[in-house]
């Protein structure tokens, strides 16, 4: 399993509201089809089953992922989990045996270092992209 991420900064954004108000779906449909499309792309691209959690993750944040990314995932070894957790500015990225072997901790790390510039700049859904595309690049072809 690779990669760990937490912010030290200020919070991350929740991404735009697309007018609907309703601060429980940070979302709204053009921002949800750019991340499935980046996730399609990035799985169809590498052979490797991405998947993304955004949400609070309870403490230990890491093993927490870890889990999630065991509910997940249908084939573990060549899954990639995203958890973001905007509020508490954490970002972990889980891979399986076989994932973590086309995506080391260096690759990993390096993709959160560009979700977390997106965040920053409060865009959410920039970040989860961004990270998908640095992850798949990173992962090449089967």
């Amino acid at each position: 399993m690779s990669g760990d991420s937490s912010a030290s900064g200020p919070a991350l954004g929740d991404g735009p509201k697309a007018g609907r108000g309703d601060p429980n779906e940070p979302f709204g449909p053009r921002q949800l089809a750019r991340i499935d499309e980046a996730l399609t792309l990035s799985s169809r691209e590498t052979g490797l089953t991405f998947s993304v959690y955004v949400g609070e993750v309870a403490e230990p944040s890491r093993a927490t992922a870890e889990s999630l990314f065991e509910k997940l995932a249908t084939e573990a070894d060549g899954a990639v989990l995203l958890a973001v957790s905007p509020g508490q500015r954490k970002v972990h990225i889980v891979t399986g045996e076989t994932s973590a072997a086309r995506l080391p901790n260096r690759a990993c790390a390096l993709a959160a270092l560009g979700m977390r510039a997106a965040f920053t700049n409060g865009d959410l859904t920039g970040g989860i992209v961004t990270g998908l595309r640095m992850l798949a690049d990173a992962a090449g072809r089967p």
